[in-house]
């Protein structure tokens, strides 16, 4: 039997965001050691139900979901203001999935509000990160999960 390599799946509407939290998850390290060995990043959080299979995918190629599915999806990080679905409403479907509820979901943010924080974390977040996020975050959230 293959394990499936550790995957994390990155959300958010912003391609800068997107590229510079990939970039910080792919160099993440624990204990000299690649935490993450592939990262999907993905723009929207109905694009991360389709992957997640919570939804139906219409729209993405079988090619890409096949090679997404076959993944072991160890953490999910969100921006929380998204167009459509915002990353707290991600966060509630997926803590409402039997099947996903135990991946852990890290939710970011440009904005320091005390009462979204603590809605998201009362919600089941794993961390609420405010942006920029940085490499310290990253290697804080690596720690955790290799640890679970």
């Amino acid at each position: 039997m293959v394990v499936p390599e550790p995957h994390v799946l990155a959300v958010d509407d912003s391609i800068v965001d997107r590229a510079v939290i990939s970039r910080l998850l792919r160099s993440s390290k624990y204990r000299d050691q690649l935490v993450f060995a592939a990262v999907t990043t993905v723009d929207s959080g109905k694009r991360a139900l389709e992957v997640l299979s919570l939804v139906s995918a219409p729209s993405m190629p079988y090619f890409y979901t096949a090679c997404v599915y076959d993944r072991n999806v160890q953490m999910i990080i969100t921006d929380y203001c998204m167009p459509e679905m915002t990353g707290y409403d991600l966060l509630k479907r997926v803590k409402e999935s039997a099947e996903l509820r135990e991946i852990p979901v890290v939710i970011m943010s440009s904005e320091n509000s005390p009462a979204r924080i603590r809605q998201c974390l009362e919600e089941g977040a794993e961390d609420f990160l405010i942006k920029p996020v940085r490499a310290s975050d990253v290697s804080r959230l690596c720690s955790r999960v290799r640890n679970s």
